[in-house]
């Protein structure tokens, strides 16, 4: 059984038979996933709903559809989006994550060199919609393709493009108009 050269997918059908098969998932992914959930979550929940999510995909394993990639990433991006929509359903409205744009500002301090530049980029991302922000974050953030984001949310490539063009456009709009010092 060469596990260490499988693909995700195989790794996937395997395990419908073998479960312990997404034991390799897990280590290939886990921290991913971890950061996934720790921009949207915080850092201590991610901790916890790490452990849900491997859960979760053990349970669909047998739904799971292969990818052209053959990347079980985005599947697993999708599992813990549902995951943590549960989690934060069950918190209280001040949970460590800024709810006006779903997004965990301690995550970007560490990614953005400037206050003034974490600002700005503060308010370009809360000008866009909600899809287009999911959208943009995990093509920018998580490094999926398109293709591959769209299947993380459910929905065409097409969608996802057009999407990106129009939080790009808007992001565009935001940080060009908006002087560092205003913010």
């Amino acid at each position: 059984m060469k596990t260490n050269e499988s693909t995700d997918d195989e790794l996937l059908a395997r395990s419908v038979l073998h479960p312990q098969a997404l034991g390799l998932l897990y280590e290939r992914h886990a921290v991913a996933v971890s950061r996934f959930i720790a921009r949207r979550a915080g850092h201590a929940a991610a901790e916890d709903l790490v452990g849900d999510v491997f859960v979760a995909a053990l349970e669909a394993r047998v739904r799971y559809k292969p990818h052209d990639s053959g990347s079980a990433l985005p599947w697993l991006y999708g599992i813990s989006g549902n995951v943590v929509r549960s989690y934060l359903r069950r918190q209280r409205p001040s949970a460590v994550v800024d709810a006006d744009v779903g997004v965990d500002w301690h995550a970007v301090d560490d990614r953005v060199d400037a206050r003034s530049a974490r600002d700005q980029l503060r308010l370009a991302l809360a000008s866009l919609s909600p899809a287009e922000r999911e959208a943009f974050l995990l093509v920018a953030w998580e490094g999926l393709s398109a293709a591959e984001a769209a299947r993380t949310l459910g929905v065409d490539p097409t969608v996802v493009r057009t999407r990106l063009t129009r939080a790009r456009q808007r992001a565009r709009t935001v940080l060009s108009t908006t002087p560092i010092s205003a913010v």
